[in-house]
């Protein structure tokens, strides 16, 4: 029966719910300044190349022996004027893969594999720029510390580079192609699995609006921008005061933003056209403020490498998968520069209606090329050939193995993006054939549509900052309606003694039906929730991890101090005299999640399971009794689930519970069955979180490893019914 302490309960649940503790987040950038380099080009098409999550690991050489058997003669054919090498160099975890940790052989081997890269490639050095993945940041207290071995062994650090922007000027004849790199790892290197997002800093957002407005000004040259990164922006965080990237990208025209993260098993198009609709657009009645985001495969497992060309200001990729057909370098490579294709093609450019009539591509080959060939097909007559056009040579240098021709585009006007495709074919001086996939182009500009997969929409479209926001608290909301719904419907069928009747004449009477498929789900609900010490014992526990630490473990190092985690981030101790707090947030969903929706929500499930099959068992056997036109008893029917009597029983007027298969038979191993289950993949999460975290966490976190299978217990324990029912006359 509910009490005047259940509603004092919720009055007090809800004010310490919605107060606010603990102190603000506490953020700096140690390395706050931006590197700035440039470099100049023959022309105005420039190409770079992007590889990305290395993954270089102890355990498995052959990723950094493939990098230097593959990349590097790949890059001695490509020539590029950029390489980029976009987070995750090493892979930082155990051989059994079950804790996160920097191994200094690690980045010694991806120093010495990359200084033969760079060798054998013949390229300088200061074209390579590497930036930190969230891998590279494991456990790492702060930057410079002993554990920062990217500030020891990456190329960034050997030539000075360790501002968390990098700054980096392509310059060409009318062209000037911006590169910019952005850290976006933590600033405290949290270990796994909580270090999975970007965060970026207010003063990092500010300077790259700030880099970006600069060039906006450049009147000497037109200019295209280009961000890269590690994180794509469905994993990167908001800052401090909820500042994003997004809208600086599509407010400064950005072309295109550059990341990994994912690697290629979720798909190998993740591809976004971000839209800002500003408030000038708006009132222009245009939608403008636009900018591509495209993530580039993994080289750990899938060797993926990526050539990127810009070619007037028009934005183009090609994606290799290494090491498939030949053992080392690269086969015939190409990649058309213009048109692009209608799929991802960069709009910024092609407002003015001006556009180009040429059809030019890049031609990679260890061979001589003998001829280029570029051919038009009609989607709309079964990809029959339209038109064949021959390429021509462009470059002044073997360096520049640019090919073009002129052509009527005005034949190839469309209101699709889809009609017209575009392939490409190159015949070596051996007579191989090589053909790039045909492609969708568009004269006018328009956007083909863009197949995705719902995985892909799912990681790639949803910003999981603030997903994570509303699965917690869907699951939240879930489970105190399961607690607070109960006793209330309880509170006033009881105020009335009107539930007990109720029940007993709408189970014994009614056939089943309607009113039996509403009486069930209303009846397991508030027969799950009278057993007021264990009711009481899921809203206290709840409330517990509501608003105190859930576990303690070692954050970052091994060798650190052991850091708290609650609901509302971590609190780890950066030095003596500094602690901060609620760092790691939203990264700390793959820990809050899997515990809530795992293991919180089906152990109150479980409780109410085992509650309600108690209080079936005394219903049934209550049934039983009425049929035989016996008198119920007295105390049954008021509580039949609390207060069975317990007076000897004559064998003439006796039930056993035998009799009763159904509710103390399979219904009741059907539960503990579950019981099981879960107690299992508690023992699971347990032992990732102290593989993680420290074994300690066992001893030092009973909210995560001991409360959960002791209430599962005591409901168990509780729950077990006598074996007779006694038989007293009204």
């Amino acid at each position: 029966m509910a009490t005047a302490s259940s509603w004092f309960f919720f009055h007090v649940f809800l004010l310490l719910f919605f107060s606010s503790t603990g102190q603000t987040t506490w953020s700096s950038d140690q390395d706050s300044y931006v590197s700035r380099e440039s470099f100049s080009f023959e022309g105005d098409v420039a190409w770079i190349v992007q590889v990305s999550d290395l993954h270089i690991s102890s355990y498995y050489p052959d990723r950094g022996e493939d990098l230097r058997k593959l990349l590097a003669p790949a890059l001695r054919v490509i020539r590029p004027s950029l390489v980029l090498i976009t987070g995750d160099l090493t892979d930082a975890k155990n051989k059994e893969r079950t804790a996160t940790r920097q191994d200094e052989y690690e980045w010694i081997q991806y120093k010495k594999v990359m200084n033969s890269v760079i060798k054998e490639s013949d390229l300088d050095e200061r074209a390579f720029f590497d930036i930190r993945g969230n891998h590279d940041k494991y456990g790492v207290p702060f930057v410079r510390s002993e554990l920062d071995f990217f500030s020891k062994y990456s190329i960034s650090s050997q030539l000075g580079r360790l501002g968390t922007i990098q700054s980096i000027s392509l310059m060409g004849s009318n062209w000037k192609y911006l590169f910019l790199g952005l850290d976006d790892s933590m600033t405290i290197g949290l270990r796994g699995p909580s270090n999975l997002f970007g965060h970026p800093t207010d003063w990092r957002i500010e300077t790259v609006d700030s880099e970006l407005d600069i060039w906006d000004h450049q009147t000497d040259a037109r200019v295209t921008k280009i961000v890269f990164g590690h994180f794509p922006m469905s994993f990167i965080a908001s800052s401090n005061n909820g500042n994003r990237y997004e809208n600086i990208f599509a407010k400064r025209s950005v072309a295109a933003y550059l990341c990994g993260h994912l690697h290629a098993k979720l798909s190998n198009q993740l591809w976004r056209l971000h839209t800002v609709d500003s408030a000038s657009a708006f009132l222009r009645h245009e939608k403008l403020d636009e900018f591509w985001e495209w993530e580039v495969g993994d080289w750990k497992e899938s060797r993926l490498m990526r050539i990127l060309s810009i070619d007037g200001g028009e934005v183009s990729f090609v994606d290799i998968k290494l090491g498939v057909g030949s053992t080392e370098g690269i086969q015939t490579t190409i990649l058309i520069t213009y048109p692009t294709d209608s799929r991802n093609m960069n709009k910024i450019n092609s407002q003015s209606k001006n556009f180009r009539k040429d059809i030019s591509a890049l031609v990679f080959s260890e061979k001589s090329v003998l001829n280029v060939t570029a051919k038009i097909l009609d989607a709309s007559r079964g990809f029959t050939l339209v038109e064949e056009l021959p390429l021509h040579a462009s470059g002044s240098t073997h360096h520049v193995p640019l090919f073009r021709t002129e052509w009527n585009t005005s034949n190839y006007k469309d209101a699709s993006g889809t009609r017209f495709w575009l392939q490409v074919e190159v015949v070596d001086i051996h007579g191989m054939l090589t053909s790039t996939a045909p492609r969708p182009f568009s004269v006018d500009s328009k956007l083909a549509p863009l197949s995705k997969t719902w995985m892909a929409h799912l990681i790639f479209h949803i910003r999981w900052e603030k997903l994570f926001v509303l699965l917690l608290w869907s699951n939240i909301s879930f489970l105190i309606l399961l607690l607070s719904l109960p006793k209330l419907l309880n509170h006033f069928m009881e105020r009335n003694t009107l539930y007990q009747r109720w029940a007993m004449s709408v189970s014994i009477c009614l056939p089943f039906g309607q009113k039996r498929i509403f009486f069930w789900p209303l009846w397991f609900l508030i027969e799950g929730s009278r057993d007021r010490r264990l009711w009481w014992a899921m809203v206290l526990y709840l409330l517990y991890l509501l608003k105190f630490t859930w576990f303690w473990g070692h954050a970052t190092s091994e060798n650190d101090a052991v850091a708290s985690m609650s609901l509302r981030g971590w609190t780890v101790e950066v030095s003596n005299y500094l602690v901060q707090d609620r760092i790691g947030n939203p990264d700390i969903m793959t820990v809050i999640l899997p515990f809530m929706y795992i293991i919180l929500t089906p152990l109150f499930l479980l409780i109410y399971c085992l509650c309600a099959e108690r209080s079936a068992f005394y219903l049934h056997a209550s049934k039983k009794l009425c049929e035989s036109k016996e008198p119920v008893p007295l105390k049954m029917e008021l509580e039949p689930n609390l207060q069975p009597l317990d007076a000897p029983l004559d064998s003439s007027r006796s039930m056993k519970t035998s009799n009763c298969k159904i509710c103390r038979g399979w219904t009741r191993t059907g539960i503990l069955v579950l019981c099981f289950v879960f107690s299992y993949l508690h023992f699971r999460i347990c032992s990732v979180l102290m593989g993680a975290y420290g074994i300690g966490i066992l001893f030092l976190s009973p909210a995560v490893s001991w409360i959960p299978p002791l209430l599962l217990v005591a409901a168990v324990y509780s729950t077990q019914s006598q074996v007779h029912v006694s038989h007293v006359k009204l």
